[in-house]
């Protein structure tokens, strides 16, 4: 049902974008143009999949598939740019570029047009990811043609193993943390000193202290959590990393 488009040209389109209070078109000749380029498409803006695993690690890598190479990362829906607008400011994913295919023709162009009005959405986008260099499809991972809406080949962690086989990803790390706190400070420093990146999340404006001892066992911050792994506080990252 959906064949690959590599070595073949990106839909020659325009996409009508809302940017502040005025109308702005973006033409595929400016996104692709002299750039390589990270597709990934979806069914939908706000839909749990894509809200909770496409696009947030698509975002959360944005750096490191920088460091390889790529100039954007964009995300394209059939939604219309308010829909796309709303999802980028509730999503808080400043490093991807969403693009508002609202009447399909991209989705069309690209032979991943779906029908889902099973579902009440009409014609949507199939879920897939690829790699473009100049306007041209290096690399696609299209999602097997499976009912419903199967996720298991266009996630970025598959696209990072593909443009770059040999990178280790640095394990995922979170510290609890409140203003003002010197412990804290301390904890983000060493973090930063290895070159580390780091989630915070603060006290009284993420998460609160029924939250850190549900998690943690403890009250007290900061609280260092690595690839799901308690670390501890300042004292505990210490010793970690002298040992790591």
């Amino acid at each position: 049902m959906f064949t690959t488009q590599e070595g073949k040209t990106v839909p020659q389109v325009t996409f009508h974008t809302r940017q502040g209070d005025r109308w702005v078109d973006i033409t595929t000749d400016e996104l692709f143009n002299n750039k390589t380029v990270i597709v990934f498409s979806l069914p939908g803006a706000f839909t749990p999949t894509c809200s909770s695993s496409h696009l947030p690690r698509y975002n959360e890598l944005a750096g490191v598939f920088k460091q390889h190479g790529v100039d954007s990362i964009l995300c394209v829906s059939v939604n219309d740019t308010f829909v796309m607008n709303a999802w980028k400011a509730d999503q808080h994913a400043e490093h991807i570029q969403f693009i508002p295919d609202g009447n399909g023709d991209f989705t069309r162009g690209m032979n991943m047009l779906v029908e889902k009005a099973d579902l009440g959405f009409g014609p949507r986008s199939w879920r897939y990811a690829m790699l473009v260099r100049n306007g041209v499809v290096e690399k696609m991972f299209v999602e097997p043609n499976q009912p419903g809406d199967p996720f298991e080949v266009s996630d970025a962690d598959t696209m990072l193993r593909w443009l770059a086989p040999q990178y280790k990803l640095q394990e995922s790390v979170s510290l609890f943390t409140k203003p003002g706190c010197p412990f804290c400070t301390k904890a983000k420093q060493m973090l930063i000193d290895r070159g580390m990146q780091y989630e915070e999340i603060v006290l009284g404006q993420d998460a609160t202290t029924v939250s850190l001892r549900a998690v943690s066992g403890r009250a007290t911050v900061p609280q260092v959590f690595i690839g799901g792994r308690h670390i501890g506080g300042s004292d505990d990252l210490e010793q970690y990393l002298l040992t790591a």
